[in-house]
């Protein structure tokens, strides 16, 4: 009976902890694929190795976000800049 209780408890551990972890490597893959934009070849493979390869980064500080957002609104105006601006900053983390 102990021996069911056990695994029953270990499936459910498992399952919970599986979503997290795919979730994670999503954004991971997600991510890399973001940074590799205009790679190709053996150049984006290593990229995409060493990129997926690394461990989580630490998250980027109020600054580092804000200047990041501000390289990626070049070019936007008015609300459309305000609108990504915002969109950018709660998105980064």
């Amino acid at each position: 009976m102990r021996h069911a209780i056990a695994v029953v408890a270990a499936t459910l551990a498992v399952s919970f902890a599986l979503p997290c972890f795919a979730s994670s490597q999503t954004d991971k893959m997600s991510d890399c694929n973001k940074q590799a934009a205009g790679k190709k070849g053996d150049d984006r493979k290593a990229f995409m190795s060493s990129c997926l390869s690394n461990a989580p980064a630490k998250p980027m500080t109020q600054q580092e976000r804000m200047t990041d957002c501000n390289k990626q609104a070049t070019g936007k105006k008015g609300d459309d800049r305000k609108a990504f601006m915002s969109s950018c900053l709660s998105n980064k983390g």
